[in-house]
């Protein structure tokens, strides 16, 4: 369902010092907006936050970065950080296309891609997060042996993403071609597939 436009939402989450809007010169300086050396972990494509907030409480010596261009979803992400009193996350409003531009090399320490756009079309397929162009962008900010855990409902995509991370290297340490509840974060989104008995698809793999 598509969201209804809020007109307020960028004003607000600018009144948010945990919201950062396409931060070019906080590139390799993200320790010391969280003033810690614990590692950045970082979700694209965060929406409304419920995945990244949930990760953040049960880890708070884990730094977390949410990624989102839709404003009008992550104005409620930003809420939530607030709400919770979460120190340990803060929002970036950016293109993943521009994760270099925002991340220094070896910056990050793990990704999260859940239940993004699959893109069916075969032309459209170089903008699927885990397509080979997206990963080149994830080698240049991420660690060495660092991990990119990918979550969707879209088998074909699922399918598709392990041989990129084959193709392109990456170990691929799991594949569950469903899911079970009780070792997933259930976002509203994922609530909503799961209430139709529709399988959740889970990928882990590593930077070699």
């Amino acid at each position: 369902m598509r969201l209804r436009f809020k007109p307020n939402a960028i004003p607000e989450m600018k009144e948010n010092d945990r919201i950062f809007f396409y931060p070019r010169d906080m590139k390799g300086k993200w320790h010391e907006v969280f003033e810690n050396d614990n590692p950045i972990y970082l979700e694209i494509g965060a929406g409304k936050g419920d995945f990244i907030i949930e990760k953040a409480k049960q880890n708070p010596d884990i730094n977390f970065i949410a990624l989102e261009m839709n404003t009008n979803a992550f104005v409620i992400a930003s809420r939530k950080i607030i709400d919770e009193e979460l120190t340990n996350v803060i929002g970036l409003v950016d293109y993943a296309e521009e994760l270099t531009e925002t991340f220094d090399e070896d910056e990050i320490d793990h990704i999260y891609i859940n239940f993004s756009t699959p893109w069916p079309k075969t032309k459209h397929h170089k903008r699927r997060l885990s397509h080979e162009r997206f990963l080149e962008r994830y080698k240049k900010i991420i660690k060495d042996q660092g991990i990119i855990e990918q979550k969707t409902d879209d088998l074909p995509f699922f399918e598709d993403s392990l041989k990129y991370y084959e193709d392109f290297g990456l170990e691929v340490l799991e594949a569950e071609y469903d899911l079970p509840e009780e070792k997933s974060i259930v976002t509203e989104y994922e609530k909503k597939w799961r209430a139709r008995d529709k399988p959740i698809y889970y990928a882990k793999a590593k930077f070699k």
